[in-house]
């Protein structure tokens, strides 16, 4: 591939206005005032919530998003559905849309789907005009930059006018904290082959990250760091949730074994929180993607490995729910259940494999009827994710109070907040009794809980 000095980045154009574009994109803004951003989607909804003049309706909700957004936005920050006319006026092109696992064909339920990266890229090389530097920002398989560059190179080879560049840049946010990740970063990751193309992107994140932090690897060892890097982060939480189910048959603390252990300085106190299983866009895709690359390079112990990671959180969520049957008599039929926490984590509306998702279907299967409660989730995403609208199986409820009257069980899925600060003595009258309190993210005042006449488990500890 021909390499030309890019010119000057004065536009950026991204395309995806999701969970990692819009918020990416929006920092880029406004840590580079001089540089203008466009971000483009063909999903017309999606910008219109963007460009709405009440910052409370942007799509993606983190702390701190509507403030970047409403510094930048009309400045040098645009949302549009005018995609090639963006790439067109662009110097650097962000790809950053959804990439989920396959669900049919070769590679089903394991592999990355990548049709849109594929159309993002012919896009790119049928709009692009004079020398432009492509980053993928989507989470891809190693040496999915193989295919961009070969369809770019087809573009050069019809039109010796335009020249391309690809770089590698995953993103590494936490959602809910994204914006402090993106404003700090512990790294910026940029693999490539072209030096002139590293230099102008390392240029961009250098106007507010510092050089010690902007770290330079090949094309593959990038696009590998970062599945890499959630199936280590997950396989953590795979072995505190192994240690709690442990604990409680044990009658041990798995906070107290959680300190214990991240006292060592080889270890760390980190992502060693007992939970109900990790949730989100990334870790499950990211192992199953990585499982899939290892047997295809014939590495069927490896693959095994990591497989195993998704099969503990997934047996952890199930543990649960059947936890859950077992303390009201062996029977939730009929029985009122609320549910507290719908997002896979606290500080974000996103409920991608989240595992109140599991634990709920579980619910459903034996005749509960739930009465759900989440402040941030849409109650249409949680009909779209249960597969069932809102009806006798389910309801949605806008207070904590609505969701337990009557009910027998409260079970805490999402860390909010809120949840730890409710307070028992006025929640447990609107129960039946005995009624029980489920804390599946350890964030309750078991004392509390337990002086309201409530029945109370805790992962990790059990019984309280």
């Amino acid at each position: 591939m021909t390499t030309i000095a890019p010119p000057q980045i004065r536009t950026i154009c991204c395309i995806g206005a999701g969970y990692v574009g819009g918020p990416t994109m929006a920092v880029i803004a406004d840590r580079c005032p001089d540089i203008q951003v466009l971000v483009v989607d063909m999903n017309t909804t999606r910008i219109a919530a963007w460009n709405d003049d009440d910052l409370a309706k942007l799509p993606v909700y983190e702390p701190g998003l509507d403030a970047v957004v409403g510094r930048c936005r009309g400045r040098n920050l645009h949302f549009s559905t005018e995609v090639d006319a963006a790439i067109a006026a662009a110097d650097m092109v962000f790809i950053a849309v959804n990439t989920p696992t396959k669900t049919r064909g070769i590679g089903a339920g394991q592999a990355s789907d990548l049709r849109w990266v594929e159309a993002c890229a012919r896009q790119v090389a049928k709009a692009a005009v004079g020398h432009t530097i492509v980053v993928e920002k989507s989470t891809l398989p190693v040496r999915t930059a193989e295919a961009v560059k070969a369809i770019l190179e087809a573009a050069e080879d019809t039109d010796t006018t335009r020249s391309f560049s690809v770089l590698s840049n995953p993103e590494f946010l936490a959602e809910g904290t994204a914006i402090r990740d993106l404003e700090n970063p512990d790294r910026v990751l940029i693999g490539g082959e072209s030096t002139t193309a590293i230099h102008a992107l390392a240029g961009v994140y250098g106007q507010w990250v510092p050089p010690e932090k902007i770290l330079r690897t090949n094309l593959w060892s990038s696009e590998l760091s970062k599945l890499t890097a959630n199936a280590f982060l997950a396989q953590r939480i795979s072995s505190i949730n192994s240690i709690a189910a442990l604990c409680e048959a044990t009658e041990a603390d798995v906070e107290e074994v959680a300190r214990a252990i991240g006292s060592d300085s080889r270890l760390g106190p980190k992502f060693l929180k007992a939970g109900p299983g990790f949730g989100g866009s990334c870790f499950q895709k990211d192992i199953l993607n990585l499982v899939y690359l290892c047997r295809h390079f014939g590495l069927p112990q490896v693959a095994d490995y990591w497989e195993s990671v998704v099969a503990l959180n997934t047996w952890h969520q199930h543990r649960i729910a059947a936890l859950v049957v077992q303390k009201l008599f062996g029977t939730v039929t009929g029985k009122r259940i609320a549910i507290l926490g719908f997002a896979f984590k606290a500080d974000t509306n996103d409920t991608r494999e989240s595992p109140a998702i599991r634990v709920c279907r579980d619910l459903l299967e034996e005749g509960a009827i739930l009465a759900i409660h989440d402040p941030k989730v849409d109650p249409d995403q949680i009909a779209l994710d249960l597969g069932q609208p809102v009806g006798e199986s389910w309801l949605h409820c806008d207070a904590v109070a609505d969701a337990v009257t009557g009910a027998d069980a409260a079970v805490i899925l999402t860390e909010w907040q809120s949840y730890s600060e409710l307070c028992w003595d006025a929640l447990a009258p609107l129960m039946r009794q005995p009624a029980w309190v489920f804390d599946a993210r350890a964030i309750t005042d078991s004392l509390a809980v337990c002086l309201a006449g409530l029945n109370h488990w805790r992962v990790g500890c059990g019984m309280v």
